[in-house]
Formats: C-alpha cells, structure tokens, sequence
C-alpha cells in the first residue's frame, strides 16, 4: 500500500474533521492510498504547534506557501477562510498536486472561474468539500430519484437553517463580515448541491436576500442572515430553497421534500440515518410514508458499521469525502464534486444575490 504525505492548511473546525479522517480512512476503507499527516498550517508557530501535536501530524507551519511547496506534501487539503482558496489552490495545481477544498469554492464567483480553469490546465485531482449530500441516506435518496423510483419530480424543497445567530444579543463576529460568510456564502451552497445532486441544473431563479439583525452590539452586520429562493430546474421541475443562521431551534437543518407523479421522499440531518419513501402502491387507505433507517445495503454505510440502524455521523462523511478523494488521486480519475461543480453552485449563489438586488427572476446561465 502506497503512501500519500498530505497536507492540510487551517486546523480549526474542518481541519481538525479532515486530519481525524485521514488518520482512519485507510482503515475503513481499505484504500490503495495510505494517508500519512505530512504538515498542517495554522495561523501561527504556535496554533501550527498545538494542531501538529494534537491532530498526530509530522510537522506545522505558519506558511502556507511553505506546505504547499514542500516535496513530501502530495496532495493539498484546502480548510482556511474562504478569501485565502483561490491563491494557495493555484499554487498547489502549478505544481501538480491534487487539491481538496472546503465550500463554498471561491470567495467569489471570478475566484471560482479562475481556480476551475487553473484545476483544467493542470490536469491534478481536485474535489470540493460538499460533505452533507454523501450520508448514506442521501446517496441513496439520489439513486431512488435516478432510477425513477418516484417518478419524474415534479417539485424541490430543500433548507439549510441552522440558528447559531439567532439570538441578537449575540457579538459580531467574522462570520457577520463580508458577503462570503454570509448565509449565501455558508450555508446557501450546500443545499444548493444537494438540489443539483438530487434534481439537477438550476436554470432560473428568483431570490430574496436579507439581513434580520442589522447590527450585533456596536457593529454594523454587511452579510446576509437569510435568503430563499423560487427556482425552475433544467428538467421542468419547480423549487424553493431556503438557507438560515436565525431559525430559533435549528441544529442542522439540511432538509429536503421531493414530489414526484409515482411517490415522494423526505430527508432531514437532523436525524441522517433514516429516509421516508411514500410509493403509490397498494390501497389508497394504506398509503403513507414509511421510515428507511440506513444499513449496509445502502452506499458507503458498511465500511462503519455491519448493523443495520445503528446509524453513521458527521465526522463519517468527512472520511467518506476522503475515500472519494483518496480513490480519485489512485485512479487518476476526478470524482464528483469537482471544482466543476463548485463553480456551478457559485455561479447559482451569484445569480441569487443579483436577483435579490433587482427584484426579479434571473437566468443562471447569464452569470
């Protein structure tokens, strides 16, 4: 089994999720590649230091220049705020080496164009960090809907509504500046892959953005809170989405409704190991939707667990993300998501905010 010395810039939040998922994934998985925590780079010596020594890395760095550059780092794992993505992605494809990078893509639509152009021309592996649409449950909710299981969709609902700003009273923070870490920017593109992966392109659409708490103690908010969205998909069906961080009682509100002319399906992550199907089989006064609880039977569940029911976490689908990535680089065959695909949720995120500015429906292609 080969090994693969990876790299991880930012050890917060996702970099702590991605170093414990390349320090078990070989195991789980099996894979060709065998990860080995090369270098991590934190913000400074000793934030570099505490996560090198925490996470079981070999070295840490302050400069991320410094790993991206080093010889012994094959493959970059992007988890820092979304304005550095851009440079330290096109640093790691001029040099050849595969680049995983958390959502949203770019900070910005041009962001997202020139790292997709620069991932092309490189040639090297690269994949997105959109984790939520791999559980089990929606892997296989995808594969009803393919193969026709509810019959052509006639109708999306989908949500990403947390409620981790929604008492006013709380400090402003990063998250409250600049449009990227807006709700549009956060939480926006996850639901929005996750209606693509289901349904399909988005073609058009028509958006309202807004900002409930204008200010957060002596601090003016200049993101958005809220935003929801009337679309129409590439196959006819319609859809709304709506994304959140003020909806009071929300943990992890990825959910969706699916309608379709022969059934239905129903997910929420706040409780991702089960799906409801409704089929229109049987008599009338039977009908109803019955609970699936994920298993062995369904996509990337077994590597986890042989029991039925016993149910997959959040940190589970982060390793599966780097099952995807490992397999990708093995294979020298890019897997989705790719940047191509984050591009594309970008692109709707764009559209969505000009819409919201002129008050009217927008084409997505036009952007």
């Amino acid at each position: 089994m080969a090994e693969i010395g990876i790299g991880i810039v930012g050890g917060g939040y996702m970099g702590k999720a991605h170093a414990a998922a390349y320090g078990s994934v070989a195991t789980l998985f099996d894979t060709a590649l065998r990860p080995r925590l090369e270098m991590v780079c934190a913000s400074s010596e000793a934030s570099a230091a505490k996560y090198r020594d925490a996470f079981g890395f070999a070295r840490g760095t302050a400069d991320w220049q410094a790993l991206v550059n080093d010889p012994k780092v094959d493959a970059v794992v992007i988890a820092s705020p979304q304005n550095t993505h851009r440079k330290i992605a096109l640093a790691a494809f001029a040099l050849g080496k595969p680049v995983f990078c958390e959502k949203p893509l770019g900070a910005t639509l041009a962001d997202s164009i020139a790292m997709h152009a620069a991932a092309t021309e490189s040639g090297a592996i690269n994949m997105v960090g959109f984790n939520y649409i791999r559980t089990p449950a929606s892997q296989y909710a995808c594969q009803l809907v393919a193969e026709g299981r509810i019959g052509d969709v006639t109708y999306f609902r989908g949500e990403h509504t947390e409620d981790f700003l929604a008492d006013p009273a709380l400090p402003g923070t990063w998250r409250t500046q600049g449009v990227s870490n807006g709700t549009m920017g956060d939480l926006a593109p996850h639901m929005i892959n996750g209606a693509r992966a289901l349904i399909g392109p988005i073609t058009a659409l028509c958006a309202q953005v807004e900002t409930v708490h204008a200010k957060r103690g002596t601090e003016t908010v200049t993101n958005d809170d809220q935003a929801q969205m009337m679309c129409r998909f590439e196959n006819g069906a319609q859809g709304h989405l709506f994304f959140s961080r003020v909806a009071t009682g929300r943990k992890m509100g990825y959910a969706y409704e699916i309608h379709g002319t022969k059934g239905a399906i129903r997910f929420d992550q706040e409780d991702q190991n089960a799906l409801h199907l409704y089929t229109m089989d049987g008599p009338e006064a039977e009908r109803g939707f019955r609970k699936i609880l994920t298993g062995p039977a369904h996509p990337d569940y077994l590597p986890f667990c042989q029991g039925p029911g016993h149910g997959t976490g959040y940190q589970d689908q982060i390793i599966i993300e780097a099952k995807d990535f490992l397999t990708a680089i093995a294979t020298k065959t890019n897997i989705w998501p790719t940047f191509a695909e984050g591009l594309e949720v970008n692109r709707i995120v764009t559209a969505a905010l000009d819409s919201s500015d002129k008050k009217a429906w927008v084409t997505v292609a036009d952007y």
